[in-house]
């Protein structure tokens, strides 16, 4: 079988770590770091002004976004590929090195909760590119470089689970594709019903101290299982099931 995916699902740590990824962009979307900001986002990436956006100009701002969001994929994808490229070089069937990442995404949770005040501050590239569908795509990747304490844990925790189960480029890149469209697929939504999407986001923004706590909950429990071992005796049942049941890959 020469199929890279193929072969990442049929080891089971795909299979675990693509909701985990998944569920890991939603929630950098909803930290404190990314929710304010999506009117200013939105606004910025088409061109158009408060009144322009409340006529729910559709088109131009799935346009914008699409755009905006292709840009920060583009950066997230190609740090996951590069880092899943140099895993290939460690021994990742080591059960020290699990553990290792473990404790690592147990660090990255507690920053995501505001913890580790060191990491809390931002890194980010402040150049503005020119307001509308020309600088969308610039203003996604500026987004995708630096270090934002909502984001980079977040996203540092799914680069490192490529390395459970053994790594590759392939894996990197598709766990970090997932999770920009986590991350992505909001703003697309919200582009689309401007004004319920608004509507949700007051209600998320109300609500942001237990999200951010929610989610580096979440990232402090998949380090604990990474450390304990029980990550890697889901990836051998999910890799029992998969040749049980056969999967059409």
């Amino acid at each position: 079988m020469n199929n890279p995916f193929a072969e990442a699902i049929q080891n089971g740590s795909l299979l675990l770590a693509m909701p985990v990824a998944l569920l890991a962009g939603l929630v950098s979307f909803l930290s404190p770091c990314v929710l304010p900001l999506v009117p200013g986002y939105l606004g910025y990436v088409t061109g158009l002004t408060g009144v322009d956006l409340g006529q729910q100009r559709r088109g131009r701002m799935f346009l914008g976004i699409s755009l905006f969001v292709l840009g920060f994929t583009v950066v997230f994808v190609a740090l996951g590929t590069a880092l899943g490229a140099i895993g290939t070089w460690v021994s990742t069937n080591a059960g020290w090195i699990t553990q290792l990442m473990g404790v690592v995404v147990i660090v990255l949770g507690i920053v995501f909760m505001g913890g580790f005040g060191m990491f809390q501050r931002e890194a980010r590239i402040h150049a503005k590119p020119p307001a509308g569908l020309w600088g969308a795509p610039v203003l996604g990747l500026t987004f995708g470089l630096g270090w934002v304490p909502c984001i980079g844990p977040t996203l540092s925790a799914v680069q490192l689970l490529s390395f459970s189960g053994g790594t590759s480029a392939t894996k990197g890149a598709l766990l970090t594709f997932i999770y920009s469209l986590g991350l992505g697929l909001p703003f697309l939504l919200i582009a689309l019903g401007f004004r319920r999407g608004m509507g949700a986001l007051e209600f998320f923004r109300k609500h942001r101290l237990l999200l951010q706590r929610v989610g580096g909950g979440m990232l402090i429990a998949v380090g604990l299982l990474m450390v304990t071992g029980v990550w890697n005796l889901l990836i051998n049942q999910l890799q029992l099931w998969v040749f049980t049941v056969k999967l059409p890959i």
